[in-house]
């Protein structure tokens, strides 16, 4: 079923407050193959899913389609509930179309100018960020923000520099905006080459922001974990990612245990579908058909999607999931 982001992240909440925290993966799609890899992740764990969508994924698979496949994954796999959720909008402009083609959450990353690049000022964060929520929650959609910025550049998004969320700004902001759900720079980054050695998170920035926000949604961007396994693949097969690294999944997991609601990952399964096209076309050089090769990728996508579920704590909360429509949360906006 689709539901808002609010829906999800409020199991996660909840759970935090009753001492048993988990986190829902937030997943980047771009085409067929990688919805139905989340989807069959998500129906084997019964985990719920936060399936998310970048201003570049729709521009290459042209919005309408990509929507629709997203729409399928949801049609054919009831029993798990689903957010279709923006990633990193820039401008009030992406937001409406976003909320046009029926996404159920967005969110405006106003740290950073409309080119994605330039940092931004407090003030002008706020200014867009706060016309996004009136807009969006007058359509039943959940928000999420942003406060600080990341290392890396993915997508065409970041700009390559680090500012950690100060957790005394997020109370201000919050409230002069009314985001649902907010991103904060803890020492994560974009890509797949995030870190030279063992990445240090700011701990004590999630604890800070969870005890000044009790009832926001904490969110992490630039989450994944760049896992050996898949880079060797890789590799082995004609790569060339020997430097690649990023956030061990015991730090997510301590991320988590402070309070982090949502962790986004869209690295691995991109490097997991190339891993296993790369070894294919090896094993099978005389291959043309895209159904053979993209059915490994398929797999694999799968394979990794179920791995991150069951690291960040969601499987079988799938029945847990309030059925939070936008009709519904139109009218807790309201209320």
């Amino acid at each position: 079923m689709i539901v808002t982001l609010n829906a999800i992240l409020e199991t996660s909440l909840q759970a935090y407050k009753e001492g048993k925290p988990f986190a829902v993966g937030a997943f980047n799609v771009n085409n067929m193959e990688q919805m139905q890899g989340i989807m069959m992740a998500a129906q084997e764990t019964k985990s719920p899913v936060i399936v998310q969508v970048s201003r570049g994924a729709l521009k290459y698979a042209q919005d309408l389609y990509l929507v629709n496949i997203i729409k399928a994954g949801a049609e054919l796999n009831p029993e798990v509930p689903l957010a279709i959720h923006l990633d990193h909008g820039n401008s009030f402009e992406t937001v409406k179309r976003a909320i046009d083609l029926g996404f159920t959450s967005v969110m405006i990353d106003g740290s950073l100018m409309e080119d994605g690049k330039t940092p931004s000022t407090f003030e002008y964060n706020v200014k867009v960020t706060a016309e996004v929520v009136k807009y969006a929650h007058d359509h039943g959609v959940s928000v999420e923000g942003e406060l600080g910025t990341l290392g890396g550049i993915e997508d065409g998004v970041g700009s390559g520099k680090t500012v950690l969320t100060d957790p005394d700004q997020a109370v201000e902001f919050v409230e002069r905006t009314g985001v649902d759900a907010l991103a904060i720079s803890i020492g994560t980054s974009h890509g797949a080459y995030k870190f030279k050695s063992e990445p240090k998170l700011a701990f004590d920035i999630i604890e800070q922001v969870r005890k000044n926000l009790p009832n926001t949604y904490l969110v992490s961007h630039g989450s994944s974990s760049v896992p050996q396994d898949l880079l060797d693949i890789v590799n082995k097969y004609g790569g060339q990612m020997e430097t690649a690294k990023g956030v061990p999944i015991p730090a997510l997991q301590k991320a988590i245990a402070c309070g982090m609601n949502k962790i986004n990952v869209d690295t691995d399964s991109r490097l997991a579908a190339t891993g296993a096209i790369r070894k294919f076309f090896v094993e099978h050089p005389s291959a043309f058909d895209p159904r053979e090769y993209n059915t490994k990728a398929r797999e694999a996508i799968a394979a990794e999607v179920q791995r991150k579920i069951e690291a960040f704590g969601s499987a079988g909360r799938a029945a847990d999931v309030p059925n939070w429509g936008l009709e519904e949360m139109k009218k807790r906006y309201n209320s």
